[in-house]
């Protein structure tokens, strides 16, 4: 029998060495592969090798040659004068003496120290030191006094200077520049509220309350989005603004509905208030003795006191308000009664013209100078809240009477004060004319506050 297996072994040998060939074809083919793929990465790492050995050597170099101006030493000298000299401002506190202010302020020098205690000149200083007011004091590094300044008043001014001859002090008059000022405002809670948002000044606000209080009650009437615009004086010293003056115009709108007021001055002086038409803004008595007070028990013919637990008729207005308020006399008039007086406690009565009376009841006490047969005029200070007499708390009890007859303080018709004179009538629209400009101007601008000099706004 003939076996195979010589046969098979030889038959197998060529495909055994074909299959080494293709395992090393492919071993070479990946060796290329990975040979190939390396190459940008060598080329990476020669470019990192080759930037830092850059030859730097044939880069041209140019040598440039300037003059140069040197300052004078007069020059520097001057630039430097006040170099070593420091400014102090220090706000005088309620405890301050002057020697704790001059401590303070850092003036070292006894010359300078006695000068403020004892030249007459300097004396406001030491006795009129006011809380809140401001004092500047320009000393050099060794605490020495170059220059003071204090405003001790609204329209006056201390300087104090050293000179060749020693230190100098004189009072000179401020000079203020003027300026009407327009700004705008939106209530949303109360009146001070906006005006505070609005930076309009507290008395400006008091000024608002009394041109527009014959028809608007700041007390219930406000709404939420009603509006403010108005025009004032006010004067300013070194861009600051020190004090604010009379409202020249201004308009309020209130529940939809706007009222206009307009200052009018007449050639003697006397300056009122007018609505657009010629007509006074102003009753000829006050709907309020009170400034923002609430009213806590309203006139009413069948009432149960709250203390005699019985129904009597209350004739009158009260308004609830802290002890100390002050009480305006509501009209002109002539004092009739002042004292004791049953529930009233302390009490006045001011007699006015066509049969008109005021009584003012629960006083605390009596301002200075009134007494029976006195004359007083409209806002003038009578009196202060209490709660003297038949009173659970402090308020003011008013009441009005016409003929003897008691009338709701809050409801009677007030008589009308004289509108603008018709031979100044010309000069009034004239005036307001110009005001409403000035009012128009933060509608047109659409910005909440305007600052002009009163000149420019006149042009």
């Amino acid at each position: 029998m003939q076996s195979n297996e010589p046969n098979n072994l030889e038959n197998s040998k060529p495909r055994i060495l074909t299959q080494k060939t293709s395992n090393q074809v492919r071993k070479l083919d990946l060796r290329w592969i990975i040979a190939i793929s390396c190459l940008p990465l060598l080329g990476i790492a020669t470019a990192f090798g080759i930037a830092p050995q850059t030859l730097t050597d044939n880069i041209p170099v140019e040598t440039i040659v300037e003059d140069v101006v040197l300052p004078q030493l007069e020059t520097l000298q001057s630039a430097n004068a006040n170099a070593g000299f420091f400014w102090v401002t220090e706000t005088i506190r309620r405890d301050d003496t002057l020697a704790s202010l001059i401590k303070r302020l850092n003036i070292l020098n006894e010359d300078a120290i006695e000068f403020l205690r004892s030249n007459h000149n300097a004396s406001s200083l030491a006795s009129k030191l006011k809380p809140g007011q401001t004092v500047r004091a320009q000393t050099n590094e060794a605490g020495k006094l170059i220059a003071l300044q204090y405003q001790f008043s609204s329209s006056h001014l201390l300087s104090v200077i050293y000179t060749d001859s020693g230190y100098v002090a004189n009072t000179q008059e401020i000079s203020f520049d003027k300026h009407t000022v327009l700004k705008s405002a939106t209530i949303k809670n109360s009146l001070f509220a906006a005006t505070d948002a609005a930076e309009i000044p507290d008395s400006v606000a008091m000024q608002l309350v009394d041109i527009f209080s014959t028809d608007i009650d700041f007390q219930t009437d406000l709404r939420k989005g009603d509006r403010l615009v108005v025009a004032y004086e006010a004067e300013y010293s070194e861009g600051l603004q020190v004090k604010a003056g009379q409202v020249l115009s201004a308009e309020f709108t209130n529940d939809g509905k706007t009222y206009s007021a307009f200052m009018f001055r007449d050639p003697s002086g006397h300056a009122a208030y007018y609505a657009a038409d010629g007509k006074s803004m102003h009753k000829s008595f006050l709907r309020s003795p009170l400034e923002f007070s609430r009213i806590s028990s309203g006139f009413s013919v069948d009432r149960l006191h709250p203390i005699l637990q019985t129904m009597r008729a209350h004739k009158g207005v009260d308004y609830a308000a802290p002890i100390g308020t002050r009480v305006k006399a509501s009209g002109d008039g002539t004092v009739e009664f002042v004292g004791i007086k049953g529930g009233y406690g302390n009490v006045v009565v001011l007699q006015h013209a066509n049969k008109v009376s005021t009584i003012y009841g629960h006083l605390s006490r009596f301002a200075s100078g009134i007494h029976p047969g006195k004359k007083v005029s409209q806002g003038d200070e009578i009196g202060f809240v209490g709660m003297t007499g038949l009173a659970t708390g402090p308020h003011l009890h008013y009441e009005f009477l016409l003929n003897g007859e008691h009338r709701d303080p809050l409801k009677v018709a007030l008589p009308t004060a004289e509108p603008v004179p018709a031979n100044y009538k010309a000069a009034f629209l004239a005036q307001k004319a110009e005001y409403a400009a000035q009012l128009n101007l933060l509608g047109a601008s659409n910005v909440a506050s305007l600052i002009k000099p009163q000149s420019e706004l006149q042009d």
